[in-house]
């Protein structure tokens, strides 16, 4: 166990002295360039608004963040709640990314390989976490970080204009809110000196 743990611990060290470009945001111009491409050169109907496509990349991106994290919640924290948190994180987000990708596949949109330039600062952060103030950090930016995907996902589940996008993200709504309400309880379980519910997100 220790062994292994030390070999996450310099793999994840190495990712972070070796930065890779903004994956996100190179995936968002790409779209963006490719249906400027089709509308400028009307090479038949464009499937998606850069909105949606922007969406599409968003979650992909922040289904790998959570995805990471949870490896390192098994590896790191000292709560048996904690690592069962980041193993449901695994296991869900990795299931809604199939999804995800077979969508992306059926509309032409190019997703990020990699997590964002500021996830990956967040990563990096919370990677120097020691035991239970690891399991703090981490819970509340679950917290945080679930809100926010809430948001978007419940805007994208109203206002996307394709009615595939929608119901992705109506889909993974109840899973969202899942993760939520554990992050929650987890966190106001931790007692006295935990970062309180609310707090603002942990960058």
């Amino acid at each position: 166990m220790k062994k292994s743990l030390s070999l996450l611990l310099i793999l994840l060290l190495i990712s972070c002295n070796n930065r890779t470009p903004d994956s996100e945001k190179k995936a968002k111009e790409e779209n963006r360039e490719r249906i400027d491409s089709l509308q400028r050169l009307d090479q038949g109907p464009v499937s998606l608004s850069k909105s949606d496509a922007d969406f599409l990349v968003e979650a992909a991106s922040g289904g790998n963040m959570e995805i990471q994290l949870g490896h390192m919640a098994e590896n790191k924290s000292t709560s048996e709640q904690v690592k069962a948190f980041g193993s449901m994180m695994i296991k869900d987000h990795e299931e809604g990314g199939e999804k995800l990708k077979r969508l992306a596949i059926a509309k032409n949109v190019i997703l990020p390989d990699s997590i964002s330039t500021e996830q990956q600062k967040q990563r990096d952060k919370l990677l120097k976490e020691l035991n239970g103030d690891f399991d703090r950090a981490y819970m509340n930016l679950m917290v945080n970080d679930h809100r926010k995907d809430i948001r978007e996902f419940q805007k994208a589940a109203k206002d996307a204009t394709d009615s595939e996008v929608k119901a992705f993200a109506a889909d993974q709504l109840p899973m969202l809110y899942k993760h939520l309400d554990s992050a929650e309880k987890i966190l106001k379980r931790m007692g006295p000196g935990s970062i309180p519910v609310g707090a603002p997100p942990y960058e």
